[in-house]
């Protein structure tokens, strides 16, 4: 086997032109572990906020990240076992897989790469019913659409607040997706649709046809009308895009109901104690147990994955910027020859 492989690396911070295309060592293979040759790398914010040095995203102290240079981002891929260590018995040389590896820490061996090595927990096989691509897209967006509605799936505390991140009962509950067309929006649409919630979808009008094939029984087109001003009595509002204007969801829930915000920002504690509404995040972690449940859900068709556009690997800084331009429905990825 070589030694070398391509991979896209940054060797300072900065926007999508410090990414380059190199040759780098081919990550090795440790106790735990599986090496997968890279078909398809699927793109989230985590990318960007690495490859920026977490300048423009503001974390509280100590949790910004150690990230020595030069760096490898991604942490989501789907391709084909090439090797696995001694200890590992669920995977075997050939077989399909994608994941969500080494997050929320970060590593060097990262998946904007042609081989990836991570621990065999952090790996699902693929379903057989979709394709490389649309299974690297689904693991970071749909883990974290997972863990906010389904189930939490791990014990670690969360720093980003004092208590535990708990889901809610979806069953016949009204749950407002904001966001709904993007990755984890499009994804939750059809999570909270499968287990039997009314689903209002926000969005962008141009998606309405979009979304209501995903399952949503209302959208809400945000450029021509405020939400917060259209729906009373929520049991629950997943908010994708979160920041400071988080809060104006309160009035939209029911005493007892729950505000999930995807991202930092919610300021308005007192608020909504007063109101009776629990607002909770949650961060997410790899987890291939999960990752197989939902594969069982790709594989059938309850969920579907949609991608916005799809770029060769050596052409990762046009992924970037296509991704800084916002707006996407569902997913970027890169492809590896």
């Amino acid at each position: 086997m070589a030694t070398t492989m391509k991979a896209v690396r940054f060797h300072q911070f900065g926007g999508p032109e410090v990414l380059r295309y190199e040759d780098v060592p081919i990550p090795d293979l440790q106790p735990g572990e599986v090496r997968v040759r890279v078909h398809a790398v699927g793109l989230n914010p985590p990318d960007w906020y690495l490859r920026d040095g977490y300048r423009h995203k503001q974390l509280p102290d100590g949790l910004i990240p150690p990230i020595p240079l030069p760096a490898i981002p991604g942490s989501d891929a789907s391709g084909v076992v090439e090797s696995v260590a001694e200890d590992v018995g669920d995977f075997s040389p050939g077989d399909e897989v994608f994941g969500m590896v080494r997050f929320p820490s970060f590593g060097q061996s990262a998946t904007y790469a042609e081989y990836v090595s991570a621990p065999a927990a952090h790996w699902a096989h693929k379903p057989a019913g979709i394709g490389h691509e649309h299974a690297a897209a689904a693991a970071m967006s749909g883990l974290t659409a997972w863990q906010f509605l389904i189930e939490l799936g791990h014990t670690e505390q969360n720093p980003l607040q004092p208590h535990a991140h708990q889901p809610v009962p979806l069953d016949g509950a009204t749950v407002m997706v904001n966001g709904a067309a993007g990755g984890v929006g499009h994804i939750a649409v059809q999570l909270a649709k499968w287990r039997g919630a009314r689903v209002i979808a926000v969005a962008s009008g141009r998606h309405e046809s979009f979304l209501r094939g995903l399952g949503a029984d209302d959208v809400i087109d945000y450029t021509t009308s405020r939400p917060e001003e259209m729906v009373r009595n929520a049991d629950l509002v997943l908010d994708t895009i979160g920041g400071p204007e988080t809060s104006r969801f309160l009035q939209t829930i029911k005493p007892g109901g729950a505000l999930f915000p995807c991202f930092l920002g919610f300021d308005d504690a007192e608020r909504a104690h007063e109101l009776g509404v629990a607002v909770s995040q949650t961060q997410v972690r790899s987890n291939g147990s999960q990752l197989s449940d939902l594969g069982r859900l790709l594989d059938d068709g309850t969920v579907g994955i949609a991608i916005d556009g799809s770029f060769p690997l050596q052409d990762a800084a046009a992924a970037h910027q296509r991704a800084e331009q916002g707006h996407l429905r569902g997913k970027l990825v890169l492809t590896v020859a």
